[in-house]
């Protein structure tokens, strides 16, 4: 049985959904969420869950044989930073505790595309020395730390660490009005029959479909073997907001959507994770082209709020 922490958000429960679309037995922890979102239901074991209480986490031996653990559990920072990173840390600390305890297989764990800012290259690869650079948010922050934390966590356990350094996902589940990515709030606008804020056509980036994202890691779970302990998770290639608008405008009729010319800060390239490594160690390609990424969305709000 597979546990996957933080298993009702966005990105847990399309992982949860793809490893038992792989023949998998899935555990998912909650804590303030208690909706199973339908793709879910009758389909995985809920376990209501503050990763913060080690005794509680590592309790769920007693009542499931775990062979791995996805931690994606986390929470939004508020005002005050050294809270954050404690509950975060004490939340990456148990399960890690728990991951020797148990003697799991495989210990994933969310990190994010943001380790590689200040690089100057648009293709980001794993590769890529890390630089010391300043970011945006507490978010990255940790999710930076993550990875010396786990290395060190696991060292001489026989734990493998698998470091998900994972790209811009959106998709159903994600709040619509999201400050972490443009798309929800600008397809909502559409599906609220308002004209969105305009976007520079040529401006984008990394973007990854939540169920491919799911797909991605649930294979990297259960792939027999894996050659390394770090992968970017994304979709592979850079998208623009005017495939967004054109992918939009394709599905409803008479929509015109404005768009300003060019990119906002001028001539170049905006980054993108390379998935080569991925690819290569567990077969994954995409599912979803933006166009239908933005069907298969829209298609999702029609009965469903979020």
């Amino acid at each position: 049985m597979i546990l996957v922490t933080g298993g009702l958000g966005m990105i847990g429960a399309h992982t949860a959904r793809a490893l038992v679309d792989l023949g998998h037995e899935v555990v998912v922890t909650t804590h303030r969420r208690t909706e199973v979102p339908s793709f879910l239901a009758s389909r995985v074991t809920v376990e209501a869950l503050d990763v913060t209480d080690r005794d509680a986490f590592l309790a769920l031996a007693g009542r499931h044989d775990i062979s791995d653990i996805v931690h994606l559990a986390g929470s939004i920072p508020d005002k005050d930073p050294v809270g954050f990173f404690r509950t975060e840390t004490i939340g990456l600390l148990n399960a890690l505790e728990a991951a020797r305890a148990w003697g799991v297989r495989r210990f994933a764990v969310a990190g994010s595309l943001g380790v590689y800012i200040g690089r100057s290259e648009s293709r980001w690869h794993e590769e890529l020395a890390l630089p010391a650079a300043p970011l945006p948010h507490l978010i990255v922050a940790f999710k930076k730390a993550v990875e010396p934390l786990t290395t060190h966590g696991l060292q001489g356990s026989g734990v493998q660490p698998v470091m998900l350094r994972i790209g811009s996902i959106w998709g159903p589940l994600m709040d619509p009005e999201s400050p972490f990515n443009p798309i929800p709030p600008y397809i909502n606008a559409v599906l609220r029959s308002e004209q969105p804020r305009p976007l520079y056509a040529d401006d984008g980036g990394d973007s990854c479909y939540a169920p491919d994202a799911g797909r991605a890691i649930a294979l990297l779970m259960t792939a027999e073997t894996l050659r390394h302990n770090t992968y970017n998770v994304s979709s592979g290639r850079p998208a623009t907001n005017r495939e967004l608008a054109d992918a939009l405008q394709a599905i409803t009729p008479g929509l015109r959507l404005d768009l300003l010319p060019g990119r906002q800060n001028g001539p170049g390239d905006d980054p993108y994770l390379d998935i080569t490594r991925l690819t290569h160690d567990t077969g994954f390609t995409p599912a979803f082209d933006v166009a239908a990424a933005v069907a298969d969305y829209v298609a999702w709000r029609a009965d469903n709020p979020r």
